[in-house]
């Protein structure tokens, strides 16, 4: 039975303070909740994750926004995947599109970091989509395949049944649109399909695959109702906790 996953990634947003503000909002929501089986993370700024992890419970997941692709050592800026694990941290979100825009991440980094994190105990959460143009010319399904593939498909059945997917439809993200329900529901079943043709239907169907784009309140219950989509990876409105707490409860 796939794990049912809403994660927030507040990107690089809050100071310190502030952060450990939200976190504590977030948390009282929490516990004052009846979850329903839904398991929910914060992927705050490496600042935060020491501060962040000892004021939530154990309801609550806490995620580094990204790690280094080496294990130490000479790499002045970087933060390992053993450092993030010494917060008390449990998951890290990697490949995200904003990584792979600005910062130039490849499929060679990533297979890298991937490897790292979990070799520290940490859930990849990894992040793949499409930008408008390859949607536009319909290579939105051979793009994601190829980011899955180069990605992901050197590990073990074993090791990707530790991997948490997050599809993100790149001219979603911060844009106010949102793919519609049908469209997410597509993908996410060609996502699992593409997994099952690797590494069988029983890893395909226990592989969690959240929704990455725009998700908030009030499209939230329509996106996961499809049998495909079991979450999503949520950008502004994680950083409102009646906002997150409203995506979380729409399960």
């Amino acid at each position: 039975m796939r794990k049912k996953i809403v994660a927030g990634n507040w990107k690089m947003n809050n100071t310190l303070e502030e952060g450990v503000v939200l976190a504590g909002q977030i948390n009282d929501l929490v516990e004052k909740t009846e979850l329903n089986g839904v398991d929910v993370v914060i992927g705050t700024p490496f600042i935060h994750l020491t501060e962040v992890n000892k004021i939530v419970s154990d309801k609550i997941g806490v995620a580094a926004q990204n790690c280094a692709d080496e294990v130490s050592g000479a790499y002045t800026g970087e933060i390992s995947a053993s450092m993030i694990k010494s917060t008390g941290s449990k998951y890290v979100i990697l490949g995200h599109s904003e990584r792979r825009e600005y910062y130039g991440e490849t499929s060679e980094k990533l297979v890298k970091k991937v490897a790292l994190s979990l070799a520290n105990g940490l859930t990849p959460i990894f992040c793949f989509g499409e930008v408008l143009g390859e949607r536009q010319s319909e290579k939105h399904f051979d793009v994601v395949k190829t980011q899955i593939a180069e990605g992901l498909f050197n590990l073990s059945a074993e090791e990707f049944g530790k991997i948490v997917l997050a599809y993100e439809p790149v001219w979603a993200i911060g844009t106010g649109v949102t793919a519609s329900s049908a469209q997410a529901q597509e993908m996410h079943a060609f996502i699992r399909k593409t997994v099952a043709a690797q590494y069988g239907q029983e890893v395909a169907d226990n592989t969690s695959i959240l929704y990455g784009g725009s998700c908030k309140p009030s499209n939230a219950k329509e996106l996961f109702e499809n049998a495909d989509v079991d979450g999503g990876l949520i950008g502004g409105a994680s950083l409102n906790a009646e906002d997150f707490m409203g995506i979380i409860t729409a399960f």
